[in-house]
């Protein structure tokens, strides 16, 4: 199931859009096809059309105070931040979501709950890597964070995976700080409520800045921008996805 839930949302991405065109085109020998992916490319590829994209999925909330939090049972910190270093050893490297670490020990450090719990990602096409909360704790704990006051979960796939074995790991009626990439918040929130927590979300990993003004450059294509795009294209997809279920 899971090699499906990553496989099939690339029909509808961006890219596997763009590439459906280009085939039609040339299979079908007509122009307008091929100029209908040219513009989508176009259009995806500029900041003026993937910054405000992903400013909806984020809802256009803004890094909190750790102090202004209010003391809750767990802080609930969601895998999807670390990649490991090819070659033999296992060496972990921070991704672009690293913001979620930080963020989950700035409300340990704050006092604002005594245990930290960290997911246990991980892919099944990796068998021998081990569950990213592992590496997180390990980083934890050279950070000074007791180890006592950590728990990694089972393996888990996916957010509804997260959300299952965090809800077993806490009391009848827990209170959360859930932490997450703003954009995946809404989605993830979700999930965690659907199951019975009381969630307080803390967003991180902020992409979108809208108060910058306009420049020619929002109009040309650029990578990161495409990037940003098909991140928050698959985020509205999953919430499609997970909506339909509830």
């Amino acid at each position: 199931m899971i090699y499906l839930h990553k496989i099939l949302p690339l029909l509808l991405l961006p890219t596997g859009l763009i590439l459906g065109l280009m085939i039609l085109g040339l299979v079908s020998r007509r122009r307008s096809p091929i100029w209908a992916a040219l513009m989508l490319f176009w259009l995806c590829s500029t900041p003026v059309l993937s910054d405000r994209l992903m400013a909806a999925v984020e809802g256009h909330g803004q890094r909190l105070d750790p102090n202004a939090m209010p003391k809750v049972e767990a802080i609930v910190v969601l895998s999807g931040m670390i990649k490991i270093a090819p070659g033999s050893a296992a060496i972990p490297e921070w991704g672009e979501a690293s913001d979620r670490f930080w963020g989950g020990l700035d409300l340990y450090q704050a006092d604002k709950a005594p245990r930290l719990i960290f997911t246990g990602g991980w892919v099944p096409w990796r068998p021998d890597q081990q569950p990213e909360g592992e590496y997180l704790r390990e980083i934890a704990l050279a950070q000074g964070i007791s180890p006592t006051a950590m728990t990694v979960t089972e393996p888990v796939v996916n957010t509804a995976a997260e959300a299952e074995a965090v809800r077993a790991l806490l009391s009848d009626q827990p209170t959360i700080l859930l932490v997450t990439s703003a954009f995946h918040m809404p989605r993830a929130q979700g999930l965690f409520e659907r199951l019975g927590c009381t969630v307080i979300p803390y967003p991180v990993d902020f992409y979108a800045n809208l108060s910058r003004p306009w420049s020619g450059l929002d109009f040309l294509p650029h990578a990161n921008a495409f990037h940003q795009t098909e991140l928050a294209w698959r985020e509205l997809i999953g919430r499609a996805y997970y909506g339909r279920l509830s």
